[in-house]
């Protein structure tokens, strides 16, 4: 069995680079009894800009913030012959917004995979409980170190609880240590010693037991306190030293200069072993109890130290049944008060060791290590089932069902709001006509589809405000102040087609004949305009609601005149910059692409001309060579454009990108009948849900609205209207689809297992 380790890893200072060491020892030491030695390849994870003189099982390396890095991982471990992979999570070690560059590359990995999460948090943040959710939707098992990390992760996250083990954090055995004493600083062992390592941080709360100390010395002046280690990387490059000078200030004032000594480097295993099995007591003072796991409290534990911690999370469930003692959080009197205690009673001292030494054996890795071990083998000796003869239609059978409530956040009775602060509608930033027509779409969608009660209401609104942007000439203003002013004189043309494709799919769709014949003034009081366009994507955007108008006015040859002046640019624009390799209405491949080969669709809709079909097949299959690479939906990002000879830019990715082609699938679908347009439409639409490049999802199942756009290391978390309507406007027209494939017979499926060779798992 060939096991690949994704984690930092030695020479690298820091606690999980430790513990993955370890890990890979134990598991590789295997008992006799089991055979040969284990196969290892390390892909260590590398901090900043640092390198590494790294040990030979290191064989790849990854930069945390080179997004890069992480795909040719994922490439190098499906290629390395490994079976199966094991990662050791924590969300400050991986690069991108809190470590969220790791989920492309689990997502790429063929092998099965275990996660250790080394932090579960109670009140994660959205980006945070994402990649949570992702990383365990996708391992095969995941391992925690505490009862209570499991409980948060199936109460908060929705984790099976089936699919987490306990495994505690491993500890050395501390036996094997001879001569502690030459480890230590000079003369310190011959002194009563309290112990604290691990890196320094502000929230360690170190200071509380430097303020003890005056009154333990008072009856104990032989104490000396030791805290060792530096401070931690990332508090360095923010703050620099400030925190240890602090400390050091602060035991200058209390002149302890005798009894408290820093240890500023990183510990060798002898020496840390050499502190943690000759002090007569060790502390964690941490501030606060959102602290799921310690593996400085654990090696205490295993060494036989006499603990007294702060009663985080994981100390009271470490220190329970009489292996440690509590103190509360910052109190240093409470704390003087117990070392004292323990100091004068050395019998009660000998015990507490005694017990924490009992239970620190049956910690020791070699056990810990035979359980990963034995997780591993199981998992491999289980067939994977895979699914053959099945035709490509989407799984619809959970689709969320319609929520409007950030929708009805955002409206008033003047209109939908532009933006938002995350969820919180931006006032100051008013209203835009895009977005206003987007809302009447969306709605009316809603209305043929769902029917929420709310939506003649919105219908009404959104459709005054079109009203109110109309200009006496039949242009439209676009911005619009939250005191209700106007902000431009004319709007742009993009906003102008939108209005457009937004009266006509009225017209075509109206609830009744009042709002039918009211779109039909203010859409008629446009078209004097569809001349003068200058810009695709204002006439593609006016060519759709021209379309729409013709599907229930289709005689109406006035339009369809108007129709060809909108649509022949378009099919111009091909002829003249199309090339065997370039399939494009422009030479820039810019934003909302998709838009242009809709109109097309659209217009042959109702026209029935083979041209226009021929171009618009011919630019979409382009598009999805383009964004559909990857097996999930990449638009061209609008930082920069796509031009021919030169990669696509992937970010900033925007949701009205994605609506585009969600609804370019549907329409290819809607005229030529082929199915496989519908699995393309649904994996669009997953881009919503997180089949992305960064495995994150941008629909906010809390708030019900759509993040703003994703980013190289991020999501914006600005949930506007534009990008709310964007995700909302999808979702229904693959519900709409969704319905048609419910419709038909079930199409059979076969089951076939992978089995598993005796040989990888030896």
């Amino acid at each position: 069995m060939k096991i690949a380790y994704i984690a930092s890893y030695p020479p690298r200072e820091c606690g999980i680079a430790t513990f993955t060491r370890h890990l890979v020892q134990s598991m590789t030491n295997s008992p006799k009894e089991e055979g040969k030695k284990q196969e290892v390849s390390v892909i260590a994870i590398n901090d900043s800009e640092q390198v590494y003189d790294y040990p030979k099982e290191v064989e790849h390396v990854i930069r945390q913030h080179q997004l890069e890095d992480y795909h040719e991982a994922a490439r190098f471990i499906n290629q390395s012959g490994a079976d199966i992979c094991i990662v050791q999570h924590e969300f400050g070690i991986f690069g991108g917004d809190n470590g969220v560059y790791l989920l492309p590359l689990l997502h790429a990995l063929e092998i099965p995979f275990i996660v250790t999460f080394h932090t579960v948090l109670k009140e994660p943040s959205f980006i945070q409980k994402s990649i949570i959710r992702e990383i365990a939707q996708r391992a095969s098992k995941i391992v925690v170190m505490s009862q209570l990390a499991i409980d948060f992760l199936s109460n908060i996250y929705g984790v099976s609880s089936d699919k987490i083990s306990l495994i505690e954090h491993g500890v050395p055995d501390f036996s094997e240590l001879t001569n502690p004493q030459q480890y230590l600083v000079s003369n310190t062992w011959k002194r009563k010693l309290v112990f604290t390592f691990g890196l320094l941080s502000r929230n360690k709360g170190i200071e509380t037991v430097i303020q003890a100390m005056p009154k333990v010395i008072a009856k104990h002046p032989e104490v000396l306190y030791v805290v060792a280690g530096t401070t931690h990387p990332a508090v360095v490059r923010h703050a620099g030293e400030e925190y240890r000078e602090s400390l050091e200030k602060m035991v200058e004032d209390l002149q302890l200069e005798n009894h408290v000594i820093f240890l500023n480097h990183f510990l060798s295993e002898q020496e840390l072993f050499a502190y943690l099995t000759q002090c007569d007591i060790y502390v964690t003072p941490y501030l606060n109890e959102a602290q799921i796991t310690s593996g400085t409290l654990t090696y205490a534990l295993g060494a036989g130290s006499a603990v007294l911690s702060t009663p985080y999370w994981y100390a009271k469930e470490l220190l329970a049944d009489g292996r440690g003692k509590l103190f509360d959080f910052k109190n240093s009197n409470e704390l003087a008060n117990t070392m004292n205690s323990l100091l004068d009673n050395p019998a009660e001292l000998k015990q507490l060791k005694f017990t924490a030494a009992a239970y620190g054996r049956q910690l020791q890795w070699s056990q810990m290590g035979a359980r990963y071990r034995q997780m591993a083998r199981k998992i491999l000796a289980t067939p994977r089932p895979t699914v053959v003869n099945t035709k490509p239609v989407p799984d619809v059978s959970n689709l969320t069902p319609l929520n409007l409530s950030h929708v009805r956040r955002l409206t008033d009775n003047t209109g939908i709001v532009q933006h938002a602060k995350f969820g919180i509608p931006n006032l100051k930033e008013g209203y835009c006509l895009d977005d206003n027509s987007r809302a009447l779409m969306m709605m009316l969608m809603a209305q043929q589809y769902r029917r929420p009660k709310e939506s003649m209401d919105l219908i009404t609104t959104y459709l005054s405000f079109i009203q109110y942007m109309q200009r006496e000439d039949g242009n439209f203003r676009n911005f619009l102040s939250f005191s209700r002013q106007y902000l431009d004189e004319i709007g742009s043309e993009d906003s102008f087609g939108r209005t457009v494709w937004a009266l006509g799919y009225l017209v075509r769709y109206a609830p009744n004949n009042s709002y039918r014949e009211f779109a039909q003034e203010l859409f008629q009081r446009s078209t004097q305009h569809f001349a003068t366009l200058e810009h695709m994507r204002g006439r593609a955007n006016a060519a759709i609601g021209v379309s729409h108008y013709l599907a229930y006015h289709p005689t109406d040859e006035g339009m369809f005149k108007l129709l060809n002046v909108l649509i022949e640019p378009l099919l111009a624009g091909f002829e003249q910059n199309s090339t065997k390799d370039w399939q494009w209405f422009e030479y820039n491949m810019s934003y909302d692409n998709g838009i242009l080969p809709l109109a097309l669709l659209h217009a042959y809709e109702v026209t029935g001309d083979e041209r226009t079909y021929d171009v618009a097949m011919k630019t979409l299959a382009f598009l999805e060579e383009i964004t559909m690479c990857d097996g999930h939906l990449t638009p061209v990002g609008n930082d920069g454009w796509h031009q021919p000879g030169k990669c696509s830019p992937k970010y900033d990715q925007q949701a009205i990108e994605t609506m585009a082609m969600v609804l370019l699938y549907q329409q290819a679908y809607e005229v030529s009948k082929e199915r496989h347009h519908l699995e393309k439409m649904y994996t669009a639409y997953r881009w919503f849900l997180g089949d992305n490049s960064l495995r994150v999802p941008l629909y906010d199942s809390e708030t019900h609205g759509c993040c703003d756009g994703l980013q190289q290391g991020s999501i914006n978390r600005n949930q506007g209207a534009e990008s709310t309507l964007a995700y909302l406007i999808s979702h229904l027209a693959v519900l709409k689809e969704a319905d048609v494939i419910r419709q038909e017979k079930p199409v059979q499926t076969t089951l076939i297992s992978t089995s598993v060779l005796s040989s990888k798992i030896s």
